[in-house]
């Protein structure tokens, strides 16, 4: 765990309840391990039974409840939901591109449903247990909201989605107590961006254009989720924290 948790109070969620979407792997995994590190109940969950398995393998201590889910199905979201006695934070982190197979209208609704539409559903499923404690909501955007790539018109698309939907979310339910943000991740190490971090010249390519020289690490965006889920963030809602490393800032 990296030592930017030194930076929180310990038990900055304990007794607190977290949910966190596309949470077996990547990014998602790493947001639940911190909340889990400052003392969250919490429930990660993924599409892939063998992810799933795989994460509760390797979860001797059952720091982590994982569980299968899928996004795009309704019935299941609202399942899971009723099952919940509490919930205080919900991190929309499910999330697929599909490099030069989005321009096929099957592939570009399929990622635009589980990048989008998943939002908007397991947000309206949480929000009964949101209002009642007060609580938020962080979704995983990316500085795709804002820039271009030919390759991936659907995962464009469906991520400039998600902030103005973050927007309208926050004003719907600001007024109630709810506050709904979200973070637009740059080039970060995961399994998505393998293809372009595996190419040394690519890689380097990157890291140049990239104020801080580095790429991201997954647990990079961990901070500004938490920071972002938690009472140092009451007056904040409706806006989308670029975590880039200063990428999009110097296009």
């Amino acid at each position: 765990m990296s030592e930017q948790f030194l930076d929180f109070s310990p038990q900055m969620f304990a007794g607190k309840t977290v949910l966190v979407s596309g949470g077996t792997s990547g990014i998602g995994l790493e947001i639940a391990r911190g909340f889990k590190k400052l003392g969250a109940t919490t429930l990660a969950t993924g599409s892939s039974g063998e992810k799933v398995a795989a994460c509760r393998g390797r979860n001797e201590d059952g720091a982590i409840r994982f569980q299968q889910l899928d996004v795009s199905n309704s019935e299941e979201v609202a399942s899971l939901f009723a099952s919940l006695p509490q919930l205080d934070v919900l991190v929309n982190a499910a999330g697929v591109a599909r490099p030069e197979e989005e321009y096929s209208e099957d592939v570009f609704l399929r990622v635009m449903d589980i990048n989008l539409n998943s939002v908007m559903r397991l947000s309206e499923a949480a929000m009964p247990l949101l209002l009642a404690s007060k609580g938020s909501v962080v979704n995983v955007a990316s500085m795709l909201s804002y820039l271009a790539d030919a390759s991936v018109p659907a995962y464009c698309a469906s991520k400039s989605g998600v902030t103005g939907l973050t927007r309208a979310l926050a004003h719907r339910y600001g007024p109630q107590g709810v506050r709904i943000n979200a973070v637009a991740p740059g080039y970060h190490q995961t399994e998505m961006t393998r293809p372009l971090w595996s190419d040394k010249k690519e890689a380097e390519h990157i890291r140049h254009r990239t104020a801080l020289k580095r790429w991201g690490r997954a647990e990079d965006l961990t901070g500004a989720v938490i920071f972002l889920s938690s009472g140092a963030a009451q007056y904040i809602t409706g806006v989308t924290l670029p975590v880039d490393g200063g990428y999009v800032s110097g296009m």
